[in-house]
């Protein structure tokens, strides 16, 4: 990971983007059989308020979320209780985000 240069604002964090993919060597079989818990465990993060947008992978093999928190560490605690988590199914990559540095200068 590339450190930001002395002198350089460091982006204020406003979400967390979590990449979702399933597991190598998984069959749909596996997965389909945890999705039922996995939607109702989703929509009532979205109705909380906690999932801001979710999105299908353009490659069909996961998810890309947007997250309400500050940090990585809050987003690896709720994606940890989520079902395809709890069954080890799916791998997770966590991303800060948040508004646009350039557009300050």
């Amino acid at each position: 990971m590339t450190s930001i240069p002395a002198g350089v604002p460091t982006p204020k964090t406003t979400k967390v983007m979590v990449i979702l993919t399933a597991k190598q060597g998984l069959n749909r079989e596996q997965i389909m059989k945890v999705m039922p818990s996995e939607i109702r465990a989703t929509v009532k993060l979205y109705l909380e308020g906690k999932i801001r947008q979710w999105y299908s992978r353009g490659d069909g093999r996961g998810v890309v979320l947007f997250l309400d928190v500050k940090t990585p560490d809050e987003a690896h605690a709720i994606m940890d209780a989520l079902p395809l988590s709890q069954e080890k199914l799916i791998d997770h990559e966590y991303i800060s985000v948040g508004p646009l540095l350039p557009l300050a200068f």
